[in-house]
């Protein structure tokens, strides 16, 4: 299995793993609003019922932005290597190395720490286009990319 290719399998395992939370998540929300019952205090039970509501609406929000990622890491083409920084590709930089995939944050592979980014976070736009040798100032800071995987 190649560097990318664990690097994708990483993603996918972050994804799941979120994916398993919000469904307990919506479970419970679920098994919550069935089991309330209108009781004496009325206005204490509306807004319980409320509260689960809303728990319900931000679940949904979150297993919808899981979806999305879950899509993004199936448009990456492990075996695809290009000299232009794009999704799936692995920018090593003088301040990292960056796997352009989804937002899952630090990532171990091979004895490597590598940061996976969302091509549409500040870091992720600045790096997309880019090639080896292409340097830009982010936070104040000089990154330089060295190579791309």
């Amino acid at each position: 299995m190649t560097r990318k290719e664990k690097l994708v399998n990483r993603c996918s395992q972050f994804v799941e793993k979120r994916l398993q939370t919000i469904s307990a998540t919506i479970s419970s929300n679920t098994a919550a609003l069935q089991s309330e019952t209108k009781s004496s205090a009325g206005d204490k039970h509306e807004t319980g019922r409320a509260m689960l509501q809303l728990e319900m609406e931000k679940a949904g929000q979150q297993l919808n932005n899981v979806t999305a990622m879950r899509n993004t890491l199936a448009r990456i083409d492990a075996t695809k290597i290009t000299k232009q920084i794009c999704l799936g590709s692995i920018a090593t930089t003088n301040r990292g190395s960056y796997f352009i995939s989804i937002s899952a944050g630090k990532l171990l592979v091979e004895n490597q720490t590598y940061f996976a980014v969302s091509s549409v976070s500040p870091i992720g736009k600045l790096l997309l286009g880019a090639r080896a040798g292409t340097s830009f100032v982010f936070n104040g800071n000089r990154w330089e990319v060295l190579e791309v995987q």
